[in-house]
């Protein structure tokens, strides 16, 4: 395969730096540089344009989905692995429909990254085998749990809005306009029968949007 340059982010340098040990001796890949937040790697990938990027989804500034979903956007040439912790289908289906092309643990073995590495630059998407693969690819653009479909915008929407944020914060993380971040909470109030800030958060837990996101 041609050579591959790879941006990593993760807001834990011992994370990044493991990474960059682990793919030191793979000739074809390359650490084009590493990002520590969301907002950075959007501005890594404007300065570098790597091919592929490995990116945490708990992360300061702006988590992981939003930021892949703004990169997915503005490079969709880019490859984009969610590497994480959260061994959850709902946040697999989430990071795939917001554009990622993979959904790999941080347990799975060194063997496992690299696969995933090749199959997405063959066009592959590819889920790592510690989740439901069929489930995943279910709940992927549907957004549907406990009988509740939301679009990947809405569930951006509702992850934002449970974490604290305010309709200001959300429409300048999302770059979207004030008024579409109304218009989406009020269509979650209504989907989910959803009085307050409370009983979202209380849904997005039950949809596995905040579930140990790490």
């Amino acid at each position: 395969m041609p050579e591959c340059r790879l941006l990593l982010v993760d807001d834990h340098a011992m994370i990044r730096e493991g990474l960059c040990a682990l793919l030191a001796d793979v000739p074809e890949l390359t650490v084009a540089g590493e990002a520590e937040d969301g907002q950075q790697a959007i501005a890594l990938c404007r300065a570098l344009q790597p091919d592929l990027v490995l990116m945490d989804l708990n992360m300061p500034l702006l988590d992981g989905v939003s930021a892949l979903s703004l990169i997915a956007r503005r490079w969709p040439a880019i490859l984009i692995i969610a590497l994480t912790s959260t061994v959850s289908e709902h946040n697999a289906a989430l990071a795939l429909e917001a554009g990622a092309v993979g959904y790999v643990l941080k347990r799975s073995r060194r063997e496992d990254l690299l696969q995933a590495i090749a199959q997405v630059r063959l066009g592959k998407i590819y889920i790592d085998s510690g989740l439901d693969a069929a489930q995943v690819m279910a709940l992927r653009g549907g957004g549907q749990a406990a009988g509740i479909s939301l679009t990947g915008r809405e569930r951006q929407v509702l992850k934002l809005v449970a974490e604290g944020a305010r309709n200001r914060d959300v429409a300048e993380i999302l770059c979207i306009g004030l008024k579409t971040v109304e218009t989406h909470r009020l269509n979650l109030m209504r989907k989910l029968d959803a009085h307050n800030a409370a009983d979202m958060t209380q849904w997005a837990y039950r949809l596995g949007l905040l579930e140990g996101d790490q």
